[in-house]
Formats: structure tokens, C-alpha cells, sequence
């Protein structure tokens, strides 16, 4: 192995800080994405308080929060991760470019909640068959900090989430025209002609990036607000009534809540993974397919295949069965704008002659 020289590490070590600065300068551009590394910072900062505070007031309730702040933070950096990786342009080996990964980070997202809900679960059962003395005098100071930490990220987030770029979780696309173009290639019995939007995938981030990554995002902010709620209100309860069975109740309670909030966003991240039609367009599409059957020279429509490249891009392939003397440019410009109408992105048609 050849040594490197001093002049190779000053050139490896630039490249790694340009590699950062890259990273960073992406981070700072967007509002979420800086948001985002804020917000885990302060997390991060102030899941430490609460697990030092939680083993010294031995509150569980505390304890699984500061825990739940950590596996949080985990969760923030995911999203930070894909919120960057979404942004990296399109390549010949990833030609759509990098988006799917919001898709991802929404569903790894929902498995560190599910993860942390039952972990909380599993702890507040054994506490509540054997309860344990718990410090709740030195409990409340430390859990409304914690709750104001979550108003501050809950305010950030669902404040940008509002003022999107027209993404959002709203379950509606925008249609950019202008890219298509129609290729006719002859053969003995059948034509094939696609229709290609040449938009860059970088253009779709534009709407999509608000959607699974910030909703993981803001999903757990929420899951720690409801956890910083539950310790007042158990610490409360102990002080006022001394009820010690009501720090698991409230954890337990937390539990679920958690659980029931990440349903949704980890049904919608499995189903883009494993290609389902777009739920947006289940009744649009037969509506589509009936148009197009209107057009001049279109006998029917075969195999169409529609799937959500990332939140609110919609793509889709269709072949067409057309008459011979069918004018090509016609139903390929007009099945596209049907299509666009709807809000499909991109569209791939094939034209197959009927034989006569």
C-alpha cells in the first residue's frame, strides 16, 4: 500500500470540508431543513436535563420522555439526512433522482414512534403492578421546560408546514405542462409512443418535501408534547391527591396516543414503497380511462400502471389500442393532458395498432 503523501491528506481533507459545507449550505437554503438541525440541537440538549431529572426523581414518566426525546432526535436526524439527500439532482443510475428518500425517512420515522410507544407501554404496565415511590415535588419545573421546548418545535414546523410551498399533506398535485413530446416508432403491426415530462425531479421537492418528512418530523414533536403533558399532569395528580398509580396511567396513556398518531403516516410510507395506486386517484382514474376510450381512433385502454414517486408526484404508464389511420400526436397530446388535469406528473403512453 502506497503512503499518502502530504500533499494527498490536504486534498482529501479539503474535499471532506467542501463535502460539508455542501451539506450545510443545503441545510441553511431551505427553512424546514434549517429548522429541522435547530430544533435537534435544543432536543438534544434538553433530553439530557430530563433524563438527569428523571433518575433523580426516579419518574418514569420522565425518564421514558427524556428517552423518548432521544430516539426523537434519531428521528430528526433522518429527516434532517433525507431532507438533504432530496435535494441531490438526478443522475443516469438514479434518474429520478434522490426524492424517494423522504419516503423512507416518513417510514422510518413511524417505526422509532411505534418502537418508543411500546417501549413506554411494556414500562408503564411494570410500574403499574408495582408502583414505585416517585420525587414528583422535583418533577413539575423540569416537565413544563420540556413542554415549552415541544411548543417551540410545534410552532416552527406546523408554521412552515402552513406556509408551504403548495405540498403539504393536502392530497392534491400540480401539473406543470410544457416538457412532453411524442416519440412514434414504426413497426409491422404496432406503434409505441411515449409521452416523457423531461421536469427534473429536483423541481418536485418544490411540493413534496413538506409532506412525509416534516409530518414524521412533526408527528414527534407532538408524541413529546403529549409526553411532557402527561408528566404535569401525573406530577399533579401525586401532589394534590397523592395518587403514585398516576405516572404509568399517564405514560400508558402517552403510549397509545402515540401509536394512534403514527398509523397514518406509516400506512401512506408502505404503500408508496410497495407501488400501490395513488389513493387520491382511485375514483379519477376510471374517469381518465373514459375519456380517453372518447377520443378519436382509441378502441381501449390496457395495463395502466400508476404509482406515487414521493408525496403528491404522481407517475404513470398506459398502452393504448388505436385504429390504424389514428393520428398519433393527437391522442398522445391529449391523453397527457387528461392525465395532467388530475395532477400525474409524468405519463409514458404506447400506442399498439389494432390489426384490421
Amino acid at each position: 500500500m502506497i503512503p499518502l503523501t502530504h500533499k494527498d491528506k490536504i486534498g482529501i481533507s479539503f474535499r471532506i470540508k467542501e463535502k460539508i459545507y455542501g451539506w450545510f449550505r443545503l441545510i441553511f437554503s431551505d427553512r424546514n431543513s434549517r429548522n429541522l438541525l435547530l430544533f435537534l440541537l435544543l432536543n438534544l440538549s434538553f433530553a439530557f436535563v430530563e433524563l438527569l431529572y428523571g433518575i433523580w426523581t426516579n419518574s418514569l414518566g420522565l425518564i421514558s420522555d427524556s428517552f423518548h426525546m432521544f430516539f426523537d432526535c434519531t428521528g430528526l436526524l433522518a429527516g434532517l439526512a433525507a431532507s438533504v439527500i432530496t435535494k441531490w439532482k438526478a443522475n443516469d443510475k438514479f434518474s429520478y433522482g434522490y426524492v424517494r428518500a423522504e419516503v423512507i425517512a416518513g417510514f422510518v420515522n413511524s417505526l422509532f414512534l411505534l418502537f418508543i410507544a411500546f417501549f413506554i407501554m411494556s414500562e408503564s404496565v411494570e410500574r403499574l403492578i408495582e408502583p414505585p415511590e416517585v420525587k414528583h415535588e422535583r418533577l413539575f419545573v423540569v416537565s413544563v421546560l420540556g413542554l415549552l421546548v415541544n411548543l417551540v418545535g410545534i410552532y416552527a414546523f406546523q408554521h412552515g408546514h402552513g406556509h408551504s410551498h403548495g405540498g403539504g399533506g393536502g392530497g392534491h398535485g400540480h401539473s406543470h405542462g410544457g416538457g412532453g413530446h411524442g416519440h412514434s416508432h414504426g413497426g409491422n403491426n404496432h406503434n409505441h409512443s411515449h409521452n416523457h415530462s423531461h421536469e427534473h425531479p429536483e423541481l418536485v421537492l418544490q411540493n413534496s418535501e413538506d409532506s412525509q418528512i416534516m409530518r414524521g418530523v412533526f408527528l414527534h414533536i407532538l408524541a413529546d408534547t403529549l409526553g411532557s403533558v402527561g408528566v404535569i399532569i401525573s406530577a399533579v395528580l401525586m401532589q394534590t391527591f397523592g395518587w403514585m398509580i398516576a405516572d404509568p396511567i399517564c405514560s400508558m396513556f402517552i403510549a397509545v396516543l402515540i401509536a394512534l398518531s403514527v398509523l397514518s403516516l406509516i400506512k401512506e410510507s408502505v404503500m408508496i414503497l410497495m407501488q400501490r395506486q395513488p389513493v387520491s386517484l382511485d375514483r379519477l382514474l376510471p374517469q381518465c380511462y373514459q375519456k380517453i376510450t372518447g377520443l378519436a381512433g382509441v378502441y381501449s385502454v390496457q395495463e395502466p400502471h400508476f404509482w406515487t414517486l414521493c408525496s403528491n408526484v404522481y407517475v404513470g404508464a398506459i398502452k393504448l389500442e388505436v385504429s390504424k389511420n389514428v393520428d398519433p400526436k393527437y391522442v398522445v397530446t391529449h391523453t397527457k393532458l387528461i392525465f395532467e388535469a388530475i395532477g400525474v406528473r409524468q405519463v409514458y403512453i404506447q400506442l399498439d395498432y389494432a390489426a384490421m
